[in-house]
């Protein structure tokens, strides 16, 4: 198919006649199909999914996709239970920046790259813990210093400004083209929390490696319904943040 202009923007018809029609896909596309109702329902037919959106040659033989995926799945795992049993998450960033993310009424999911059987699904490749936030209430100030979905590595740190569940404002000209990804509606949602859980991925301005690494979290926005939540947007774009202070409500 085409390139998309978007992650989680739905694939064409055409695309996802082909899909129906296979045991196994590896979506190696420039942008995410992870968070898409042709994924889901793709799953619920039994299809396991693989998403690799902008996967290189480079990646598929260093960083995230040589790590022990034994050693991936256990600590994925065991994060996941951490943030299913969390009520609220609370995010430092920057010198006095605090984001909190109640959580209370969802559970966390494991993104492993483990697969063993049909009909599941997830990034290789892999290695983080994501849960789909209360709709409405996280608020706050998030500092984001790694990398934007669709940007890149950030040049200067971007300070997001969250309230009622939604991104009302970013800084500079990054933040400007984040706005403009999102748009005005549903895409503005706060739609994920998601903790790096590969002990070899590196930030290297490719979200599908950056958002695994050791010391990082990722706030995206858009859609969350494939997971948990109840927005359906037609966009979900993460953005990375660097060694974080990380605090838990039980």
């Amino acid at each position: 198919m085409i390139d998309l202009s978007k992650s989680g923007e739905e694939p064409p018809k055409e695309a996802v006649e082909a899909i129906r029609s296979a045991d196994l896909v590896f979506a190696m596309t420039k942008h995410s199909l992870t968070h898409t109702s042709a994924r889901k329902q793709a799953n619920a037919q039994g299809i396991a999914f693989v998403t690799m959106p902008g996967i290189t040659s480079t990646m598929l033989t260093e960083g995230a996709m040589t790590a022990d995926y034994a050693r991936v799945e256990a600590e994925t795992l065991a994060m996941t239970a951490r943030l299913t049993a969390a009520s609220l998450v609370r995010i430092r960033t920057g010198v006095d920046r605090v984001l909190e993310v109640p959580v209370a009424e969802r559970h966390g999911i494991a993104s492993t790259g483990v697969y063993r059987t049909r009909g599941t699904s997830g990034n290789l490749p892999s290695g983080e813990a994501y849960i789909a936030p209360d709709e409405g209430k996280a608020s706050g100030l998030l500092e984001v210093n790694g990398s934007i979905a669709g940007l890149g590595l950030v040049t200067e740190p971007v300070l997001l400004t969250i309230a009622e569940g939604r991104l009302v404002d970013a800084t500079g000209d990054t933040g400007n083209k984040l706005l403009g990804l999102l748009g005005d509606g549903p895409g503005r949602n706060v739609a994920e929390l998601g903790i790096g859980t590969n002990h070899a991925a590196r930030v290297i301005g490719n979200i599908l490696e950056d958002e695994k690494a050791y010391k990082t979290i990722h706030i995206a926005f858009g859609s969350n319904d494939t997971f948990g939540g109840t927005v359906a947007a037609g966009v979900h774009i993460d953005c990375i943040v660097i060694e974080p202070r990380v605090e838990w409500e039980f």
